[in-house]
């Protein structure tokens, strides 16, 4: 699978442990996107995206939103005046579940449009 066909997916409702990745398919997962990393101790991932002032940040954290709403998973946001943290996990299935990484490579899509 590449990022654009991950990207290209939708998610879907993901509730219970039985949906949450194990270590292994994250990794595979994870070299997909690059400059993501896990955080929360492996229950998350995140990136911090970098821009020139705070309308392009702004714009940035639109776009997520936007975004987010149409896949009904939503990720935690730390936007500043050129930069913004995005973090995905699935609250619902106490860990990473696919549609984190739908989501990561949703947000790379926007970043590199």
């Amino acid at each position: 699978m590449t990022r654009d066909e991950l990207a290209a997916l939708h998610c879907e409702p993901r509730k219970g442990k039985e949906h949450a990745l194990d270590e292994a398919h994250v990794r595979q997962l994870l070299a997909l996107l690059p400059e993501w990393q896990l955080a929360l101790n492996g229950k998350s991932i995140a990136k911090t995206f970098g821009f020139r002032n705070f309308h392009e940040t702004l714009g940035f954290v639109n776009a997520i939103g936007w975004m987010a709403n149409r896949q009904d998973h939503h990720p935690d946001l730390e936007a500043g005046y050129n930069r913004c943290v995005v973090h995905w996990s699935t609250h619902d299935v106490g860990g990473l579940s696919m549609n984190d990484f739908i989501c990561a490579a949703k947000v790379e899509a926007i970043a590199h449009a």
